[in-house]
């Protein structure tokens, strides 16, 4: 078999994951990833002997024993396709400097803005739509998690409207330069983009969405009320989630009462980086009133959007099957919550 020759241009708290996600792939092979300046990650990579191409000359990542392997432009010649995980606006530029006159495929990440690309993804909403794209946008960790959980909850019930809000981490566990020391930051924008950003993966779904930035660095935590179609249930809904893929439902007896305890699960688990890939939805934060369905979710803003890279990837080489891509994905990432009869359909 063929194997898809991938870069990842980038290379932070996304770009390390989705590198190391591709090694993985039996499917896939990491040409390399690009070096803008020297720091641990780069050390890093050396080490694992991946290779390493300059946005530059190069010069000051050799002063510091660093192997370069060529330049960007080098690394663009080698690959069938590149997973662009630079800060948002860099994708864009990439593009525009890279990609289009190079001709080679790309996959931004949710920092960019949607018409960067043809389609918005989401694995397992529409997967189907963005096979041969030449440009796909993986959308944000938190839309990523809204779309996952309400995909399955507008096909049970049907959704008429949704309100939300995002209790977002203040900044990632490596950065001690951003985040609120002692605040509660609250986006003072109405709605927040995730609302308009989830209805570029569902279109159909009504949603307004509010957000406010806390104290933490380990999730983003969401709460959801949604109008139902359907009058939903406690029961349905958790086997709903139960079944769903890449969701993972716990419950008050394990003990798992907070994004802290999530995170040392996904230690114990030993999951690589400790990382929880899963939307985590707690069983007793379900409820029902009327045809109103409420419920909370946790969110790992580092690892959540790894396996939809991979996931884009495989849909713009044309690989056909979302169902197989979602799987062979989740068993090369250890990501247990597959459930082989579930029922849920790309459309």
């Amino acid at each position: 078999m063929k194997k898809i020759k991938v870069g990842v241009v980038g290379y932070g708290t996304i770009g390390k994951r989705v590198a190391d996600a591709v090694m993985l792939q039996e499917d896939m092979e990491l040409v390399g990833v690009t070096a803008h300046s020297y720091n641990y990650r780069i050390l890093a990579a050396q080490e694992k002997k991946i290779a390493l191409y300059a946005t530059d000359d190069g010069e000051h990542l050799k002063e510091h024993g660093i192997t370069i392997a060529g330049s960007i432009r080098d690394l663009l010649k080698k690959v069938d396709i590149i997973v662009d995980t630079t800060p948002k606006k860099i994708g864009k530029e990439n593009k525009e400097k890279y990609y289009l006159p190079g001709k080679v495929k790309a996959i931004f990440q949710g920092g960019e803005k949607a018409d960067v690309a043809e389609i918005s993804f989401t694995a397992q909403v529409n997967y189907p739509k963005a096979v041969n794209s030449d440009y796909i946008r993986v959308v944000s960790c938190n839309t990523t998690g809204l779309a996952r959980t309400l995909y399955e909850v507008h096909k049970k019930f049907g959704i008429a409207e949704v309100n939300a809000t995002m209790i977002r981490r203040g900044a990632d566990p490596w950065d001690i330069r951003h985040g609120p020391i002692n605040a509660i930051v609250p986006v003072l924008e109405l709605p927040s983009h995730h609302g308009p950003d989830v209805q570029t993966v569902l279109p159909d779904v009504r949603i307004f969405t509010t957000a406010l930035s806390v104290s933490t660095t380990l999730m983003h935590v969401h709460t959801l009320i949604v109008d139902c179609v359907k009058t939903p249930s406690v029961h349905d809904t958790i086997e709903v989630f139960r079944k769903a893929t890449r969701i993972r439902v716990l419950d008050n007896a394990s003990k798992v009462r907070s994004t802290a305890e999530i995170m040392e699960l996904a230690r114990d688990l030993e999951r690589s980086r400790g990382d929880m890939p899963e939307i985590v939805v707690w069983k007793e934060a379900i409820g029902v009133n009327g045809n109103k369905l409420l419920y909370m979710q946790a969110v790992h803003q580092e690892s959540d959007v790894i396996c939809e890279n991979i996931d884009a990837i495989r849909a713009a080489m044309g690989f056909p099957d979302a169902k197989k891509s979602i799987e062979m994905t989740n068993k090369a990432l250890e990501i247990d919550k597959w459930a082989g009869d579930s029922e849920w359909v790309c459309e």
